[in-house]
C-alpha cells in the first residue's frame, strides 16, 4: 500500500461530512476523499436490494479508481443494509455507520430514547437487534424523518431554513406516547447532526443528542494506527450524477468549509 493511499468516505449527500470532520480531527495527516452519491439520493426510499447493489457496485468502482486503504460508509441506511455485502466484495477494511443506540442507552436517565432516521433505517432488522442487545430495558421511540435530509443539505449550502419546517418533520416524535419523557435522541442519519441547533430549540435544553461520528473516527484511527500517511495531492470530493453550474456551485459551498476545494464528477 502506498503512503498516499486515501481514506474514502461515502454518503448519499453531505451528511457524511459530519464523519469526515471527526476523521480530520483524529487523523489530520490522512489523505481523504469524500464521495457523495448524489445520483442515488435518497437511499431511504429504495428497496434493500437496490441499496445493497448500488453501494457495493459504487464502492467497487471507486476502489478500483482511487485505491483507498480503507472505506467508510457514512450512511446509516446503507450500512444497515449493505455493510455485509460490501465487506465480502472488497478486500480493504470497511467501516460502517449504525444508529448509536448503545451509547444512548447508557446516557438516558428516564429510560425513554427517541430515534430519528430515514424510513429505510428505522425499519431495518439491524435496528431491532441493536435495541434488543442494548436497550431492551428502555423505551425506544422510532420516527422516520426523511425531510430532515433536504433541510440539512440546504443549511450546509448556507441557505436559510426554518425551525418550523424542522419541527414539522419531527412532529410524529413530539406527539408520540411518553415523548415528554425523552431525554436522549439518537440521530440515526449522518445528515441530522447538522440540524442539532434547530432540534435543541424544538425539544428543549434537557435532551441530549448522540450519533456515531466520533466513534467511527476512533475506529478508523484504530484500523490505521500503524500506517504512514503522506499527501501527494489535496483532499477532494467526488459526486455522482449530472450537475449544472449552479448545482456545482452549491456543492462547492457545502464542501469548502471542510477543506474540500475541488469537486470532481465520478
Amino acid at each position: 500500500m502506498e503512503n498516499d493511499a486515501p481514506i474514502l468516505i461515502l454518503d448519499t449527500g453531505v451528511g457524511g461530512l459530519t464523519v469526515l470532520e471527526e476523521v480530520q480531527r483524529a487523523l489530520p495527516d490522512a489523505p481523504l476523499i469524500f464521495a457523495a452519491d448524489r445520483a442515488g439520493l435518497p437511499y431511504g426510499t429504495k428497496t434493500e436490494a437496490e441499496v445493497a447493489a448500488r453501494v457495493a457496485g459504487l464502492l467497487g468502482r471507486m476502489s478500483e479508481r482511487y485505491q483507498p486503504r480503507l472505506a467508510c460508509i457514512a450512511c446509516n441506511t446503507a450500512s444497515t443494509i449493505a455493510l455485509g455485502m460490501v465487506r465480502e466484495v472488497l478486500e480493504i477494511p470497511i467501516v460502517g455507520t449504525v444508529p448509536a443506540i448503545k451509547p444512548a442507552a447508557t446516557m438516558t436517565k428516564t429510560g425513554v430514547i427517541g430515534l430519528l432516521g430515514t424510513a429505510g433505517t428505522v425499519r431495518q432488522p439491524y435496528v431491532d437487534r441493536l435495541e434488543a442487545d442494548f436497550a431492551s430495558d428502555k423505551r425506544l421511540i422510532r420516527h422516520p424523518a426523511p425531510g430532515l435530509v433536504d433541510l440539512a443539505e440546504a443549511k450546509a449550502a448556507g441557505e436559510p431554513i426554518s425551525v418550523d419546517d424542522v419541527k414539522q418533520e419531527v412532529s410524529g416524535l413530539l406527539d408520540a406516547p411518553d415523548a415528554n419523557e425523552i431525554d436522549t435522541i439518537v440521530l440515526a442519519c449522518t445528515h441530522f447532526p447538522l440540524l442539532e441547533a434547530e432540534l435543541a430549540q424544538i425539544f428543549g435544553p434537557n435532551v441530549n443528542y448522540v450519533h456515531g461520528a466520533k466513534g467511527i473516527a476512533r475506529r478508523i484511527a484504530f484500523l490505521t494506527e500503524d500506517q504512514t500517511f503522506e499527501r501527494s495531492q489535496k483532499d477532494f470530493a467526488v459526486v455522482t450524477g449530472k450537475h449544472n453550474p449552479a448545482q456545482m456551485e452549491r456543492l462547492s459551498r457545502q464542501f469548502s468549509p471542510y477543506g474540500l476545494d475541488e469537486v470532481r464528477v465520478f
